[in-house]
């Protein structure tokens, strides 16, 4: 069979995997630092992390056009870019976020690239991995917990039960628990009142582990939490219920990132995954900063378009760890392009729709520039591109200044990426590009939200409601005006609607309303009504999996 037609874990399955001892040694990695999970994956202590040494280093992120149906494939061009590097001569790692269970078995399938740009093992890492996510979900729900006995005794702290925040989580897709109502059954069962789960990436608990920096850190993160208001309608935290030590310790092993491999048997290191509409979406601080303590180039990823989760990386995780990124490359699809063109129909050439398409793209090049960056375009290559269409956007691109260049990893790895890899060398070693946030964390919480708007959406300007405003006044009362703003967007449009793709114009944004999450160091201006617990398609990809007698599993991709 054409190895084109292999399906990613069939091509996964096919690669003899090296142990994680000689994937460490690579790094420099002394055996006894080593903490395996069987024998391909293991946990990295966070003693290896060395400022130093990250000073010295180059960071990379890779970022994408608005998302489609389609799918762009960052993380499979940061796994090839990766590959790429190292074919070149350089020490790469790739740093990548966890995948959750509720999309691998709902709509995804695996998520840990594809073709022959994967990291594995690839089975282990869509399911289960070193047990990060149940870390995670046990914490957030330890928490859930706590509060609800605090309530059946005495209550001491007189929450309030119509106002608490905080909800259960787990790391699957299911609406049904969405809205719930819990403490039912009599007085020894807990006190009624109305709860719900979010999906384990969703929770505050899965952000605040990801801007961690370390042990003491998580702990002072874990007790800021606002788990709600007491009757007098004052502020109530997690510490209030000394929930952070028993939190914490349950995190314990999960701070430390996880390492495992390519295809091509280079060093990947694994950790942490929120959403990037709600939250940050990247991996942890802690992840990014053991990369570049171990590797001279590390390549990262941030979720959906650069409107979320790059803006987020620039604005609030760059800033939190002192990170200075020095190239950024802009994924694009020729599919996509199409797409944004008007043409639903997108895998079928159209050069018109492809033209169409563009100003998306150019916007998330205006975009990165505004942070002091001048990006690269990967053209991630499909069978179904034509020569003409990837021409287009090679020219359109030179017009604006921006070199694009195909990205060819699914089909052919790192061997598909080398010139890419070239050019990302190149962009670091000239020192062109000087990184700098978009906006000052003092600035007045409106000031931030309108200049993200303004600037990155597009819109002409923003209006709130009622309770928006209300709820800005009490967060700078309580002295949180200072904190950064993680906009809760729809990726699918540069916009706060949905339908509107391509390039929007003449747009203002609603903020509906705005939460803090107060343990993980941000506002959330809530544009439109998010989704926190997805539900399963109709035939969910579960339904195409399967496990022989012999434990060998198809289907996953």
């Amino acid at each position: 069979m054409d190895k084109k037609y292999l399906s990613d874990i069939e091509i996964a399955n096919a690669t003899e995997l090296l142990k994680i001892k000689k994937i460490a040694k690579k790094l420099n990695i002394k055996i006894d630092d080593l903490e395996p999970y069987g024998n391909y994956k293991a946990k990295l202590p966070l003693r290896l992390i060395d400022k130093n040494k990250i000073k010295k280093h180059h960071l990379i992120l890779v970022t994408a056009l608005t998302p489609t149906p389609a799918g762009e494939g960052k993380t499979t061009v940061s796994v090839g870019l990766t590959d790429g590097l190292n074919k070149i001569g350089k020490q790469a790692t790739v740093v990548l976020r966890e995948p959750s269970l509720g999309p691998v078995f709902g709509i995804k399938g695996g998520a840990a690239g594809g073709g022959y740009a994967q990291v594995i093992p690839m089975e282990d890492i869509n399911l289960h991995f070193t047990g990060d996510f149940a870390a995670v979900e046990k914490a957030n729900n330890l928490l859930s917990a706590l509060i609800d006995n605090h309530i059946h005794f005495k209550n001491e702290l007189r929450l309030d039960v119509r106002q608490i925040f905080w909800k259960r989580v787990m790391d699957m897709n299911d609406r049904s628990l969405r809205n719930t109502v819990i403490g039912l059954g009599g007085k020894t069962d807990g006190v009624p009142r109305e709860d719900g789960f979010n999906i384990t990436p969703a929770s505050e608990v899965m952000a605040i582990l990801c801007l961690a920096k370390n042990l003491e850190d998580l702990k002072g993160k874990l007790g800021n939490i606002l788990v709600g208001l007491d009757l007098d309608g004052n502020p109530v935290y997690a510490r209030d219920l000394h929930a952070q030590d028993a939190m914490t310790i349950l995190l314990k092993d999960a701070i430390k990132p996880n390492l495992v491999q390519t295809l091509e048997h280079n060093p990947a290191i694994i950790h942490g995954g929120p959403f990037a509409n709600i939250a940050q979406g990247t991996n942890s601080i802690i992840a990014t900063e053991m990369g570049l303590s171990l590797s001279k180039y590390v390549v990262t990823e941030a979720g959906f378009g650069a409107d979320l989760g790059a803006e987020k990386f620039l604005n609030i995780k760059s800033v939190y760890a002192n990170l200075n990124p020095e190239a950024v490359v802009l994924v694009a699809t020729i599919r996509a392009l199409r797409y944004h063109g008007g043409e639903k129909n997108y895998g079928i050439p159209n050069v018109e729709a492809v033209q169409k398409g563009m100003p998306n793209l150019e916007k998330h090049i205006e975009n990165i520039r505004k942070f002091g960056i001048n990006p690269v375009i990967a053209i991630n290559v499909f069978p179904t591109d034509t020569k003409e269409e990837i021409d287009l956007v090679i020219a359109k691109s030179k017009e604006l200044g921006v070199n694009a260049l195909r990205a060819e990893e699914w089909e052919k790895g790192g061997e598909g990426m080398l010139e890419l890899a070239e050019e990302v060398v190149g962009i670091i070693k000239k020192k062109e590009n000087h990184f700098k946030p978009l906006y000052d964390w003092n600035q007045p919480v409106k000031d931030k939200i309108c200049l993200i708007a303004r600037e990155i959406y597009g819109a002409d300007a923003v209006e709130y409601s009622k309770k928006a405003l209300s709820t800005i006044k009490k967060i700078e009362k309580l002295g949180y005006g200072h904190l950064p703003v993680v906009m809760a967007k729809t990726q699918k449009s540069l916009s706060d609607n949905p339908s509107k793709y391509g390039r929007p114009e003449n747009f203002n944004v609603f903020v509906r309303e705005v939460e803090i999450n107060t343990g993980a160091g941000f506002i959330i201006p809530i544009l439109g009504k998010l989704m926190r617990m997805p539900g399963l398609p109709s035939r969910p990809a579960s339904a195409g999996m399967h496990i022989d007698v012999k434990g060998k599993i198809t289907g996953l991709s």
